[in-house]
């Protein structure tokens, strides 16, 4: 019954992409009749004009034209035209030196997708459905309403599920098939990550220009719900971000992580205690960008058990990119390199990715890593498109 379900909620989907398509509905670029890469280079990385265009609700200031919304009459009604719809394809052929089997056609890897759009004025919703992950309906990930200027302010605020590191750097968006591992660590019996969580997100800009963020969570991802509820426990975690423009072309931040998680083990009920830290950078000099992060992590009782053994996990990532002629450039070079060091989890890779678009929203990639902790060879081929 649960697999028939999803079978027709894809087929309603794929229906309204489809009628969509034919009626030429469009999402961000179609609305604006604008390139990809006025918010993308190259996609689906975003530039600072895509992060600002994101953090002003998915929406153009003092450019939102009549012909998007109908005329109902009601001049406390905001509805869109169209629903705007947009879909992204990736897939890759990959070589993995200590696989078994070692190369691998892994296209489509990933089909999603996305819609998003104005309910009213300063108020926007985001969404995208992944139908299809490594062959199987994974459903959901990204999903929020986000209320811009509250009160005539710059003071936001975001309700929803999405990734906790996001208003750092995007993991969903970055070039490179390699990941950025510092968001992903966690001791195997912990459920708390700076990927996707469920909760609301503050966001408010100083006079200075100083972002300062805030998120409750409830720390535990986005897993489905159990007795009508989706926290497992009876806390809520928290996360601090503080970031601040030095100059055009430098940026920094830092954050904080503070949480609790609990437990019911055979032997009773467990507390751990989740403390992260970390501090990141950006720097933009055409030709090229380099960015980074550093993240500190502490649990205190992350085996839940009666006697408590703090574990400590400690690294972060670099990324260099190339672009020879700046956002207006057909190819770019990229170089990430990860360092993981833990009491649980080990990792240390560096990996390089060149990329060539064919066309603004089809991007051709190259990507040789290597795991120096393993010592093995990894090479992916593969694209990525949107429209």
């Amino acid at each position: 019954m649960k697999n028939l379900f999803k079978v027709i909620l894809f087929t309603i989907i794929l229906v309204l992409f489809v009628f969509q398509q034919l009626q030429s509905i469009p999402a961000y670029a179609r609305k604006y009749d604008m390139s990809c890469n006025v918010c993308h280079s190259p996609v689906p990385k975003l530039k600072p004009y895509g992060n600002e265009f994101a953090a002003n609700a998915y929406q153009l200031k003092d450019k939102e034209a009549p012909r998007f919304t109908r005329e109902t009459g009601d001049d406390f009604l905001l509805l869109m035209r169209e629903l705007p719809l947009a879909l992204r394809i990736d897939g890759f052929a990959r070589y993995q030196q200590k696989n078994e089997p070692k190369s691998d056609i892994e296209w489509p890897f990933i089909i999603k997708i996305l819609s998003s759009g104005q309910i009213a004025k300063d108020i926007s919703y985001f969404f995208y459905f992944l139908f299809d992950e490594r062959g199987e309906i994974a459903g959901v990930e990204d999903a929020f309403i986000y209320f811009n200027n509250i009160a005539n302010q710059e003071f936001d605020l975001m309700v929803g599920q999405y990734q906790v590191a996001d208003p750092i750097f995007k993991r969903e968006l970055r070039p490179t098939f390699e990941d950025y591992w510092a968001y992903k660590i966690k001791p195997e019996k912990s459920k708390a990550d700076l990927t996707y969580d469920r909760g609301l997100m503050l966001n408010y800009t100083l006079p200075t220009g100083t972002d300062l963020f805030a998120s409750v969570l409830n720390g535990n991802g986005i897993g489905p719900a159990s007795d009508f509820g989706f926290d497992d426990d009876a806390y809520k975690n928290f996360f601090f971000r503080v970031a601040q423009s030095v100059s055009d072309n430098i940026s920094i931040g830092t954050l904080a992580y503070l949480g609790k998680e609990s437990r019911v083990e055979p032997a009773g009920k467990f507390i751990n205690n989740i403390n992260m830290f970390g501090a990141d950078f950006s720097l933009e000099f055409e030709p090229f960008e380099l960015s980074g992060q550093f993240l500190y992590r502490k649990d205190t009782n992350p085996d839940f058990t009666e006697t408590e053994h703090s574990q400590i996990a400690r690294g972060g990532f670099a990324e260099l990119m190339y672009a020879p002629e700046g956002d207006k450039s057909k190819w770019y070079l990229f170089l990430l390199y990860n360092k993981i060091k833990s009491d649980y989890f080990n990792y240390h890779s560096i990996a390089g990715n060149f990329s060539y678009l064919l066309a603004r929203n089809l991007k051709l990639m190259f990507e040789y890593g290597y795991d120096l902790e393993a010592k093995s060879n990894n090479i992916t081929i593969g694209f990525v498109t949107a429209f």
